[in-house]
């Protein structure tokens, strides 16, 4: 691993993106997200490229992921454990998280 990304890894801090997701949520979606559901969407998230080896603690290539499979994947997970999260709020913390992820230089746009 190059020592930028092990510096990227580093810096994501999942507080200060749970923080960071909050700000970016639209007033009426603040009542029904709060910060225990964008952890828990940001755990499923974790999981979700961890279970597709999208994350290799050796490797340098970056990652395609592909976002469609993964919201599905997060909206099964969402329903089995009964999180009360809709389609919108889910791709909502989505897309806050994937800000954050820029803003780390984690993730480039394609």
């Amino acid at each position: 691993m190059k020592k930028e990304e092990e510096e990227d890894l580093l810096v994501y801090d999942e507080d200060d993106a749970v923080k960071f997701i909050l700000k970016l949520l639209p007033e009426d979606s603040k009542k029904s997200i709060d910060d225990t559901k964008i952890e828990y969407i940001l755990d499923v998230i974790y999981d979700y490229y961890d279970e597709n080896g999208l994350i290799e603690e050796d490797s340098t290539e970056e990652a395609s992921i592909d976002e469609e499979i993964m919201f599905e994947y997060i909206k099964k997970m969402v329903k089995r454990d009964k999180m009360g999260l809709s389609d919108n709020n889910i791709r909502l913390i989505l897309d806050g998280e994937y800000e954050y992820g820029k803003s780390l230089g984690i993730y480039q746009e394609e």
